[in-house]
């Protein structure tokens, strides 16, 4: 019998991946702040997704999920947030429109500001330093001042997210998601290039289709969903503490339902994911609908314990599990988790992180990822599915709406050596928007295939 769940029984178990704070005192005090402050999001909002998603886990929907590997503080713009709202947009728009299935939009954003690493410690020149954790915890400048772990960084993320879900609602709601508006979502640095002409394509091909519903008397002044769209946040729930202290009661609910008011989903990292610590601890007690990393040591029999901690009701919508297993290893590690999950009629959402296993070094010491291994990893993961007979569900992709140059290849190829003219990654390289504009338009061949 596991124990009694509270917002702070995680406290109890063994966890890794957070900072080691030298003022107990002061972080005692962010937290009190923290937990009187308001909620960024609401109960309600996070049920409405979770209905959403479970319409995916039954085959009526796709999950798309993007947004940055680590939000900054340095880098904080409103263009910035718009440019990433619009290029997940497009990508909906381009999947909407070229499979004819519902796309459930979320984002990595309004919150992402910590990261897991491999070592607790970083050597460049012979100096050793704690790593950097992202802009939740510590800095990312090599010094030893910047490096110390910071808990005041928790209320400068809170204010940072708040700031950005208030853009990110009004431009969800505000009309500049109206469909009409289309042509003129596209980015100066896209059009031109073979995926801006194809979005310019598909863009014209709705705005005809639009100007006939609107002589038949339908129009974004009688359907809300044509001139404003849901959009969710989303970011791992690494720091506890944080998601400890954003945790709320649901006043609305007539039963005792506890949500993390810090983001509509938040998911468990594969190197967080164990079954008697503190991140599962935490993530089995919220009924936010949540997400876990599941990469290529997960078994069978792990699998299903791990769906029994995290969704006992089998609730469709509860549990996505993200995969995450390298480009020509997915299909051999992915089915018969997908053909056990199946037998035992369990309700998942699947969704393919193809990022985070295909990582490598480039010239010039610059992390990279190829995009062909991107797609690779996206082509098995449709594979392993048809395979198993089951739904593919989803993607979660690291991506701006910026002209970066941190992932090589794409049909607007950028090469090894040219990493180093525009690589602002604060961790992981992300996909640009001509980049992620050419991964939608090859998703939506792969889901009017599936479908």
């Amino acid at each position: 019998m596991a124990q009694k769940w509270t917002p702070d029984s995680w406290r109890s178990k063994p966890i890794r991946q957070v900072p080691t704070y030298t003022d107990a005192e002061k972080v005692k005090q962010v937290e009190d702040t923290l937990s009187a402050y308001p909620p960024l999001v609401f109960a309600g909002e996070a049920r409405r997704l979770k209905a959403e998603l479970a319409d995916v886990a039954m085959g009526k929907g796709f999950l798309l999920q993007g947004g940055d590997c680590a939000e900054s503080f340095a880098e904080f713009h409103p263009n910035k947030i718009r440019d990433t709202f619009r290029v997940l947009l497009q990508m909906a728009v381009v999947l909407t429109f070229g499979a004819s299935c519902p796309i459930v939009k979320v984002g990595r954003m309004a919150g992402q500001f910590a990261k897991p690493r491999s070592s607790d410690t970083e050597t460049i020149n012979g100096v050793t330093l704690p790593s950097y954790r992202g802009d939740a915890v510590n800095g990312m400048e090599f010094t030893e001042e910047a490096r110390i772990p910071d808990p005041e960084r928790l209320i400068r993320m809170y204010n940072q997210s708040a700031a950005t879900l208030n853009l990110i609602r009004a431009l969800a709601q505000g009309g500049y998601a109206n469909l009409n508006k289309v042509h003129k979502w596209n980015l100066d640095f896209v059009s031109g290039t073979e995926e801006g002409n194809r979005y310019q394509d598909l863009s014209d091909r709705i705005s005809d289709a639009l100007a006939f519903m609107d002589a038949c008397g339908v129009s974004g002044d009688t359907v809300a969903s044509l001139r404003e769209t849901e959009f969710y946040t989303s970011h791992e729930a690494l720091l506890l503490n944080y998601e400890q202290a954003m945790t709320r009661l649901d006043s609305t609910s007539d039963d005792e339902q506890w949500y993390d008011t810090s983001a509509h989903l938040v998911w468990i990292g594969e190197r967080t994911r164990l079954l008697d610590e503190a991140h599962i601890e935490y993530m089995r007690g919220i009924s936010n609908p949540i997400g876990c990393k599941v990469g290529p040591t997960m078994t069978p029999d792990g699998l299903i314990e791990l769906i029994d901690t995290l969704n006992p009701q089998n609730e469709a919508g509860k549990l996505t599990l993200i995969t995450r297993m390298g480009d020509g290893k997915i299909e051999d590690g992915l089915i018969p988790l997908l053909e056990r999950v199946k037998s035992e009629g369990r309700h998942i959402v699947w969704s393919c992180d193809p990022m985070h296993g295909n990582t490598v070094s480039a010239e010039g010491g610059y992390k990279t990822r190829h995009f062909d291994a991107i797609l690779g990893e996206v082509k098995g993961f449709f594979a392993a599915h048809k395979a198993a007979g089951t739904h593919a569900g989803g993607v979660h992709f690291e991506m701006t709406g910026q002209n970066v140059t941190e992932c090589v290849g794409g049909t607007y190829e950028v090469t090894e050596s040219e990493l180093g003219d525009r690589y602002h990654t604060h961790c992981d390289p992300r996909l640009n928007a001509n980049q992620a504009l050419e991964m939608s338009f090859l998703l939506a061949d792969a889901l009017k295939g599936e479908r």
